[in-house]
C-alpha cells in the first residue's frame, strides 16, 4: 500500500515540521510572539522578558529557547516562523542571523555561501 504523502514528510532531516501538534505545543510562545505587533508590547518584554515569558505561559523550553535568542530552539518549542520573525525583530535579527543559525554557520560563512551560490 503507499504511503501518505502527509507522512512521507513527516521525516524530513533537519526539518522540524509545523503540524497541529506543534501548534498546540507552540500556542504560548506563538500568542507572545504575535503580540510583538505592536509597540507597546515590545518594549513591555524589553523591561521584563521573564515577567513577559510568565505572562503568557511559556514553558520552560521556551523560555530557554528565548533567552538563547535561537530560532531553531524556538521552532523545536512550537514556534512558527512568521510569529518568530516579530522575536527576532526585537533583537535586530535578520534573516543572514537566522540562515546562519540554521546551518550552523557563522553569519559571515553564511553570506559567503549565499554570494558563491549566485555565481
Amino acid at each position: 500500500m503507499p504511503q501518505d504523502p502527509i507522512d512521507a514528510h513527516m521525516d524530513i532531516p533537519g526539518t522540524t515540521l509545523f503540524d497541529g501538534k506543534m501548534a498546540m505545543k507552540g500556542y504560548a510562545l506563538n500568542k507572545m510572539c504575535y503580540a510583538f505587533n505592536g509597540a507597546d508590547a515590545r518594549a513591555e518584554y524589553l523591561q521584563d522578558p521573564e515577567a513577559y515569558f510568565d505572562k503568557f505561559g511559556l514553558n520552560d523550553e521556551q523560555k530557554q529557547a528565548c533567552r538563547n535568542k535561537n530560532v531553531l530552539e524556538m521552532i523545536a518549542a512550537g514556534g512558527n516562523v512568521y510569529y518568530l520573525a516579530k522575536f527576532a525583530g526585537i533583537y535586530k535579527l535578520n534573516m543572514q542571523d537566522i540562515g546562519a543559525q540554521q546551518t550552523g554557520m557563522t553569519v559571515d560563512e553564511f553570506k559567503e555561501k549565499l554570494r558563491s551560490a549566485g555565481d
